[in-house]
């Protein structure tokens, strides 16, 4: 098998007709909130990769050569602050959320791999550092998948059952993924609203599609600026997916960083829209696992068509 061969090109999906989810409880709509935990796992002086990480912050000092302080001090107030910020609002809503964990951020705070264990979220493997997979060797990837693994079982203690890379996956990491074994699922695509099979290495592999569009990322990326942007746009994709939901369930992610919407400024319209979640019937606020599980139950690999 050719490194892109598990990675052939569908225009066509489910196309007009995609099947019925059936989402415990009759549910119009699967919501996943994925809570990205990458702090301390970013490229930074400290670990010797001789440059800063300044990605998905509020902009470092910028426009020099070296260490970037004030980037490395916005990182570490996700990790500080703004997961526990995130996490007592889930909680006070009785909501249970995914963690998209790097490995080695999850090592370097055992206070927050506390707390997943203690309120039951799931851990996504988000890669042992955040990089980019593309650039990293078969060998080399193949090594870092392995290393993820055995932190997150570690520091969680539970093996992470999904897998989803920053900047989506390279060319190996679909097959290397199903080469190590022990998951459900990966997240590293975005071309649909439900999951779907494929097939890796002879075996039926399922894909639980990721979104980059529910993203507090646009507040760096200067498409937001308020908590109300960030509240409506997340209730109009979910009163689109909801209405459709009453002959077309889907599921709808939505995507959290520590150090973006953890600010208090932002985490208001993030609390806004969990409330406006828990107005409405037939919702299913579930954690990626429970989808994967889910899917594996009742629509089994087996009844894919080919």
């Amino acid at each position: 098998m050719t490194a892109q061969a598990d990675q052939n090109r569908d225009f066509i999906g489910y196309g007009r007709n995609p099947p019925d989810p059936r989402w415990p409880g009759g549910a119009r709509i699967a919501l996943n909130i994925c809570v990205n935990y990458e702090e301390g796992s970013e490229a930074s002086f400290a670990d010797g990769d001789g440059v800063t990480e300044a990605a998905l912050t509020e902009g470092g000092g910028g426009g020099f050569e070296g260490r970037d302080l004030a980037a490395e001090s916005m990182f570490e107030y996700g990790s500080r602050v703004g997961f526990w910020r995130l996490i007592r609002l889930l909680s006070e809503r009785g909501m249970t959320a995914t963690i998209m964990g790097c490995a080695l951020a999850l090592e370097r705070n055992p206070e927050a791999a506390a707390a997943i264990r203690e309120f039951g979220y799931d851990v996504c493997a988000h890669g042992w550092r955040w990089e980019r997979h593309q650039r990293l060797g078969e060998d080399e990837e193949r090594e870092r998948i392995r290393k993820t693994v055995a932190s997150l079982t570690r520091t969680t203690g539970e093996r992470p059952l999904g897998w989803y890379c920053r900047y989506g996956a390279g060319v190996n990491t679909r097959r290397l993924v199903v080469e190590e074994g022990g998951f459900l699922y990966d997240s590293d695509a975005y071309n649909d609203e439900l999951p779907y099979w494929t097939t890796v290495l002879g075996k039926p592999h399922l894909v639980v599609p990721y979104g980059l569009v529910n993203n507090d990322a646009k507040f760096i990326r200067g498409a937001m600026t308020t908590a109300d942007d960030f509240f409506v746009y997340l209730k109009d994709a979910f009163d689109m997916l909801h209405a459709e939901g009453a002959t077309a369930p889907k599921m709808m992610s939505v995507g959290l960083h520590t150090r973006i919407v953890g600010h208090p400024g932002r985490a208001a319209g993030f609390a806004r829209f969990l409330d406006y979640v828990a107005t409405h019937d037939a919702v299913w606020v579930c954690r990626r696992v429970d989808i994967a599980r889910h899917w594996i139950a009742t629509h089994p690999a087996q009844s894919r068509k080919s």
